[in-house]
């Protein structure tokens, strides 16, 4: 009697489905490129940005107004993030996939139309909110097409994919606004976006599903509500106003009731934006919370790098975005070798604790820089920093939808984001404060009062502003700077130390999906998901 193969299971390789047996993997491939694009459009938008912001401003005015411009992106993006993946394991990925890109190509076209810094902000909030949307989906798709087992190698891809953004984004920035405008930065968006939107919808291939469960509405506004008022603590606190403010205090109370009445909210919902059930698992819970560490670990120190290489060690703007390549490139390499072992093994504990001694040591190097520290020598700390987030970056992603069941994908794969990024946020935020007062401080010591003239509405200074000052004062400026980093890298080992604890915790569970080859030479059945099919 003929074997009958089960539903979802991959036929063996002898038997290979009719007609189809050489067309899957290119069909697959083909989604991967599309996904990747989008990967790429998500995290290249903010490096590209921050290059262009002097020329926005002396094109549409509004310099009161500069850091909304990457605020409105940001809180838009962290506030959608978790409502994107609730609506994708509700009503199905690709059309909720689909509808993201499409918001994210239209605020994209309409920042670069924009006439007055007004429209600007308010066409990245738009932006923003499709941009929630793109990340959430990559993962969850990839998460739906491929079991954990072969994750790893894919998910290194996409930490490719980062690492391309945050090195290319400022050169592109730079290129495409002194050659074309600063519009085109938005512009560019649009042709990488349609061949996205254009392979996904052909190619992609997922079972439609519909609940009939009524949206969290409720949760989903005291969600956004609680993450607006944090996101707008980091973004405001120590800068717009003081920590002790009646703003920051009032947002901080607004923050703690909308999260407290979220929590009540998600335990009687019938269908929670957020399923709490889904902390319950311990890897979940501890990697999450590596995942928000390693966010603060990464965005904080590249936020102060390359200002220290263009104060302390004299880089140019392009040239101190070059300097980060022997993190980023380390960075790649690592995740790229964990993700192909994680798919051949299907051991991953070590990793995370790997990665976060190699993230604390990476951290207390770069703490050791002063004026004196050559290039080569800071080369050498990234690496070592790089290597750290390599083992981590992608990791935290894979082992977090390892903990939830498929049908949470989505939500599972949204709250790994959501932290992640939120601790990116308090990174910046909190560090930024640190260096600020050490760079005042130091500025006071060594130049008296014209020293706390010069940093008094801010610790950092334009290229431009340090060349028009005298020698005395570069020198002391150099110094501050050189002291605000240590102190910014001396908190940041503390937070990767606290992740390498953290990651003891996370427990050797099976990854969903066998191996590529079963013992006896056969090919092994996988548990998968729907994979992408050709037309």
């Amino acid at each position: 009697m003929p074997k009958i193969q089960p539903e979802g299971e991959v036929p063996p390789a002898s038997v290979p489905p009719q007609g189809k047996a050489d067309r899957k993997p290119r069909s697959t491939g083909v989604v991967m490129l599309a996904l990747m694009i989008t990967m790429l459009l998500a995290m290249l938008d903010n490096m590209i940005v921050g290059t262009a912001m002097p020329t926005i401003v002396g094109d549409l005015g509004g310099l009161n107004h500069l850091s909304w411009v990457v605020t409105a992106y940001t809180l838009a993006t962290a506030a959608s993030t978790p409502i994107w993946g609730k609506l994708g394991d509700m009503y199905g990925r690709k059309g909720i996939f689909l509808t993201s890109i499409v918001i994210f190509l239209v605020g994209s076209a309409l920042s670069g139309l924009a006439q007055s810094m007004g429209q600007l902000i308010g066409f990245r909030a738009l932006q923003g909110l499709g941009a929630g949307g793109l990340v959430v989906g990559v993962m969850a798709i990839i998460g739906d097409l491929v079991p954990p087992r072969e994750r790893g190698k894919y998910q290194g891809m996409m930490a490719a994919v980062m690492g391309v953004a945050m090195i290319g984004g400022p050169l592109a920035g730079g290129t495409l606004t002194d050659h074309l405008g600063w519009r085109w930065i938005f512009y560019i968006n649009l042709p990488l976006g349609v061949i996205a939107l254009t392979a996904v919808t052909a190619v992609l291939h997922l079972p439609k599903k519909r609940t009939e469960a009524r949206i969290d509405y409720t949760g989903a506004g005291l969600l956004t509500a609680g993450i607006t008022a944090l996101v707008l603590i980091t973004t405001w606190g120590g800068t717009e106003y003081d920590w002790v403010s009646a703003q920051i205090l009032g947002l901080g109370v607004v923050a703690v009731a909308s999260l407290v009445a979220f929590l009540y909210v998600e335990r009687r919902a019938a269908e929670p934006v957020l399923p709490l059930h889904i902390f319950r698992s311990r890897n979940f819970s501890v990697i999450t919370f590596v995942g928000f560490l390693v966010g603060f670990v990464m965005f904080g120190s590249l936020t102060f790098l390359p200002l220290y290489q263009q104060t302390v060690q004299g880089a140019s703007a392009t040239n101190s975005g070059l300097l980060l390549l022997p993190m980023l490139l380390t960075m790649l390499l690592v995740s790229l070798v964990v993700g192909r072992v994680t798919t051949e093994t299907g051991k991953y504990r070590m990793f995370p604790i790997v990665g976060g001694v190699l993230l604390t040591a990476g951290m207390v190097l770069l703490g050791t820089m002063d004026t004196g520290t050559s290039r080569l020598t800071t080369g050498i700390y990234m690496a070592v920093l790089g290597a750290g987030m390599g083992f981590l970056m992608q990791l935290t992603m894979l082992i977090a939808q390892n903990s939830v069941e498929m049908k949470d994908m989505g939500v599972g794969s949204s709250s790994a984001t959501l932290f992640r990024t939120l601790g990116g946020s308090f990174g910046v935020a909190i560090l930024g404060v640190l260096f600020t007062h050490q760079v005042q401080d130091t500025m006071v010591e060594k130049a008296g009062d014209k020293g706390k003239a010069i940093t008094s509405g801010g610790a950092q200074l334009e290229p431009s502003q340090l060349d028009k000052l005298p020698a005395g004062i570069r020198d002391a400026y150099a110094h501050a700077v050189s002291d605000g980093t240590h102190q910014v890298f001396l908190w940041g080992s503390l937070a990767a130390a606290v992740a390498f604890a953290a990651s003891w915790f996370i427990k050797e569970l099976p990854l969903r999906g066998a191996a590529p080859k079963a013992e006896d030479g056969g090919a092994a059945p996988v548990e998968r998901a729907p994979v992408a099919e050709t037309v």
